[in-house]
């Protein structure tokens, strides 16, 4: 049974384009050779099973690539809203890249609370720094320094805050800083957002945003 030269062209034609589902189609193409080629030739297949099966795959193959395109073009979308935030401050829990530069603190203390200890860990969760804050204090400047008054090195640092009564400690609860957004990426179906020292953080871990603040507003120790 002669085979029509217009299969070897077409798959030639999908091994060489980039399309999504183009290995698929290539063995797709291959088993129907097979099956042709295999056939019982006292009782050939009729060309037009051959041209439903053909038609029947590639309606498959347009849908699966209109799907992945339309996913595509919402990923973009969104990393297109985002690209406004590039260059603004970011709410984040879980810690913050100091590098010289003093890091603004959102504190929250427990209601009622006459006295509030910050807390600063390092990577190592080793506590490098405790100080007290005003219980109303709900904007606050860390400077990097320990107790002593020293310059801690580089690197990255969580804050949590202590709330007590009449000596007695009500709750501890982490603490969020104002970052600045370096760059926004679409990675694996997920929005992600550089920040200094390297650090990373999904876009909807976001709790705030604004613009950069003027760091005088803030309450040095």
């Amino acid at each position: 049974m002669e085979i029509d030269s217009s299969f070897g062209n077409f798959a030639g034609n999908a091994q060489g384009g980039s399309s999504p589902g183009q290995s698929d189609f290539v063995t797709f193409l291959q088993m129907l050779t097979t099956q042709m080629q295999n056939q019982d030739p006292l009782n050939p297949m009729e060309a037009s099973d051959f041209a439903v099966q053909l038609a029947t795959f590639a309606g498959v193959e347009q849908q699966t690539y209109t799907n992945q395109l339309l996913a595509t073009m919402i990923g973009q979308t969104g990393l297109s809203d985002l690209g406004g935030w590039v260059g603004m401050e970011a709410r984040i829990y879980g810690g913050a890249h100091f590098s010289g530069t003093p890091i603004e603190l959102t504190p929250d203390p427990a209601l009622g609370a006459d006295e509030v200890l910050l807390i600063v860990r390092n990577d190592n969760d080793e506590i490098v720094d405790s100080r007290s804050i005003g219980p109303e204090t709900q904007s606050y400047l860390w400077d990097g320094q320990d107790a002593q008054g020293n310059t801690l090195p580089d690197g990255t640092y969580r804050f949590e805050i202590e709330s007590r009564l009449d000596g007695e400690e009500l709750d501890t609860q982490p603490v969020a800083a104002y970052i600045p957004i370096l760059e926004a990426r679409y990675q694996d179906g997920v929005t992600m957002l550089v920040l200094p020292g390297g650090l990373f953080v999904e876009s909807a871990m976001v709790t705030g945003l604004r613009r950069p603040a003027d760091p005088s507003e803030a309450e040095m120790p």
